[in-house]
């Protein structure tokens, strides 16, 4: 029986659960494969991803979904079971990124366009063959002298929308993800300002969402929670990231969107699981709210794992904390000594 686009978006943001980023490119995967001394070949990235993903734990009890990168999309664990069926008998959904990166905007300095719409119809039917029920695509916006323009941002939301327009014709729900980075200018990149770009984004988001008469009832949004830049002087406390974050997006996601997945884009494993915490604790609110974290669910096991086969369980036990802590947070539930028993 094909599940429909509604019957997937509510199981991709499940009570309690979170979707796994393990999307990242052949160039990222590296980055961070570098960091803990691996070499990045085919089979070292299979491991490593068959270790998350048989993580019994972590992945029955905390994890919705699973964003997968093209060649992990095809890849089979060392037994030779397909790394999707491990995501699948999980009960999680697995997913797939579509768009092939940002490129810079034509005169707009410092902006990008995500490109990858050409030959997409074809590729979610070839996704969809292989098992992805859902799709990923980000566009980026970035604040700074004179950014975002008006340009960026309409061109990144048309893209978006032309894209989860293409995935639910396909039977794939779309996670929508319009990031406002967090790395602009001290001067300019306050939390107020990140307020002010965030709201403006998402409003331009939905208003092409509807020209391109995209079901909402079928998508999943996976925007940037509302900080101040990373080079800001002045900080922002937990509780008035959770108020503005929800603040924009009352004042601009429908509720017959079923949740929104944010992204942690820079923050710390521990802040980004706090700010999700609080924003479930202290609002009564239209969609479920959850994660889509990469680098915040998978770091710790990454170094605990450290590319070598005879620490899978110290990675898995790792995983299975940040997942725990997440689902808690997902709910409303964390608190910082819950870290520190732990530890």
């Amino acid at each position: 029986m094909n599940e429909s686009l509604e019957d997937i978006a509510i199981r991709m943001v499940a009570e309690g659960k979170g979707i796994l980023a393990a999307d990242e490119s052949t160039g990222t995967i590296k980055k961070r494969f570098d960091s803990i001394g691996a070499t990045s070949t085919e089979d070292l990235r299979r491991d490593y991803r068959e270790m998350l993903f048989s993580a019994e734990e972590a992945m029955r009890n905390h994890v919705s979904g699973v964003i997968l990168f093209d060649e992990t999309l095809r890849q089979k664990a060392k037994n030779g079971t397909p790394l999707v069926d491990l995501i699948t008998a999980a009960g999680a959904v697995p997913g797939i990124k579509v768009d092939s990166g940002a490129q810079p905007l034509p005169f707009s300095p410092g902006e990008t366009i995500t490109e990858g719409l050409d030959g997409l119809r074809g590729r979610l039917q070839e996704y969809h063959a292989l098992g992805a029920r859902f799709a990923k695509w980000r566009a980026v916006i970035s604040i700074g002298d004179g950014r975002p323009s008006w340009n960026c941002v309409h061109a990144n939301a048309h893209a978006l929308a032309r894209y989860a327009a293409l995935c639910q014709e396909n039977g794939i729900v779309p996670i929508v993800e319009p990031e406002v980075l967090m790395d602009g200018p001290d001067a300019v990149h306050d939390i107020d300002s990140c307020y002010d770009v965030t709201a403006w984004t998402l409003q331009t988001v939905f208003h092409e969402l509807s020209i391109a008469n995209v079901k909402l009832e079928g998508i999943v949004l996976k925007p940037n929670m509302v900080v101040p830049g990373q080079k800001s002087a002045t900080k922002a406390s937990v509780e008035e990231v959770a108020e503005k974050t929800i603040r924009a997006l009352k004042a601009t996601v429908p509720p017959a969107v079923p949740g929104i997945a944010f992204l942690s884009g820079g923050q710390s494993d521990e802040e980004a699981t706090a700010h999700l915490s609080a924003m479930n604790a202290m609002f009564d609110l239209p969609w479920k709210l959850t994660f889509s974290y990469g680098r915040a669910l998978q770091a710790a096991a990454l170094k605990a794992w450290g590319g070598k086969a005879e620490n899978m369980k110290a990675g898995q036990a790792a995983f299975a904390h940040r997942a725990r802590m997440n689902g808690l947070a997902a709910t409303g539930g964390w608190k910082a000594d819950l870290e520190r028993q732990a530890a």
